[in-house]
């Protein structure tokens, strides 16, 4: 006769599967919301009088300013333990912004509303992500959990901006787009609604000790990582400043560069899922190679032609899937329950920086020529692969 204790290690597991694809949908149609919304917020903003220097500068400090604020959420979500109520505050907020840019009637609202929008996504990520890291022990690991979440998240990336385009076309106004987004928003908040009421406590759902972080050794290694995420981060360059080379060059043409961005998007997910379970079994050894490989993107888009656009379009893709779900999952791995959310805040922060300084830099090298880009993120992300290979688990003595 099975026993109901017997049943105990599948029923854990079902539930934590429950939550993460519960958490995940919510993510797919917040990423339809925003990632529409950021295709077309630019070009909006330039109807409304704003300059290039105004979008450049709302892109980059609204980006920074999401990250810079993590620092300080993280540590609010863990010192408060309201999880659930943060998240649903900083969905709320962020989400609703998108919509709202519809009644925006000159530039400075809109670039608010955009700013609005990154803080919001700045309230919740570090307190969503110590939600999901409490499901990982349960599902196998880190790396499955917060792949399974990225690739459902890639979903809603692909998506988003396609329907924006769809709306444009049938319509003729961001207006109109912006309005069809609060759609997909009210879908988010409402999914998250029925995960809160499923998983009230989600802290229950990782029980079992923690791992200790005051040992010399342990601290040592996070902040190598840390420093290996930042150069990782600066050398990977954002989207814009590809999409604006694909653009002066004429690599291709110009209705197609929102479908490499959903390519790439697609890329990405396939790869956090794959690379998921294989990280929770060869641990920090995968990112290595997620790191290698996908470097080759930068000397593909930057010199090449339009195959090589595409090849490193799907290197773009693929990395940065890898790097958004490994990197969570090494963080979550490391850290103590009781400290996930400060320590995915701070995470969160290094990386926004050093992503933020980098895209400067290497905008910069690239109007004086384009190869001293690639140049640069060559080296910024070859340089974090040694920091990466110290921290491979070593071997264990013989008994």
């Amino acid at each position: 006769m099975i026993t109901a204790k017997q049943h105990t290690p599948r029923a854990a597991a079902k539930r934590a599967l429950t939550f993460v694809v519960l958490i995940g949908v919510v993510s797919l149609f917040a990423d339809m919301t925003y990632e529409g919304s950021r295709s077309i917020w630019g070009p909006f903003l330039g109807t409304l009088g704003a300059t290039g220097a105004i979008v450049g500068l709302v892109a980059g400090g609204g980006e920074l300013l999401g990250y810079l604020l993590r620092l300080f959420t993280g540590v609010l979500a863990d010192k408060t333990r309201r999880y659930w109520t943060i998240t649903i505050v900083g969905y709320a907020i962020n989400l609703l912004a998108v919509p709202t840019l519809a009644l925006a009637g000159n530039w400075p609202v809109a670039a608010g509303l955009v700013i609005l929008e990154r803080s919001g996504k700045a309230l919740r990520t570090p307190a969503r992500d110590a939600m999901l890291s409490y499901a990982a022990k349960d599902m196998g690991g880190a790396g499955w959990a917060f792949g399974l979440h990225e690739a459902l998240d890639s979903i809603g990336a692909v998506l988003g901006p396609l329907i924006a385009a769809l709306v444009l076309f049938l319509h003729g106004g961001y207006r109109h787009a912006f309005a069809w987004l609060l759609l997909p928003a009210l879908a988010a908040l409402a999914t998250l609604a029925i995960a809160r009421a499923k998983f009230p406590q989600p802290q229950d759902l990782d029980a079992r000790p923690a791992p200790e972080l005051g040992d010399a050794r342990a601290l040592r290694d996070l902040k190598v990582f840390l420093i290996a995420t930042a150069l990782i981060a600066a050398g990977f360059s954002d989207f814009a400043l590809i999409a604006f080379h694909f653009a002066r060059d004429h690599i291709v043409a110009s209705d197609v560069v929102p479908t490499l961005y959903a390519l790439a998007s697609l890329a990405g997910g396939l790869t956090a899922l794959a690379l998921g379970k294989l990280f929770d079994r060869q641990g920090l050894s995968v990112l290595l190679w997620a790191t290698l490989i996908p470097a080759l993107y930068a000397p593909l888009v930057f010199l090449g032609g339009p195959w090589a656009a595409l090849a490193g379009m799907a290197l773009w893709g693929i990395g940065f899937g890898a790097h958004d779900s490994l990197f969570r999952a090494a963080v979550a791995q490391r850290i103590p329950r009781e400290r996930r959310a400060t320590v995915m805040g701070v995470f969160n922060a290094i990386y926004g920086t050093a992503w933020f300084a980098g895209s400067v830099l290497l905008g910069v090298l690239y109007d004086v020529n384009p190869l001293y880009t690639v140049i640069a993120a060559l080296v910024l992300q070859l340089a974090a692969c040694p920091l990466l290979w110290s921290l491979r688990p070593r071997k264990r003595s013989a008994r």
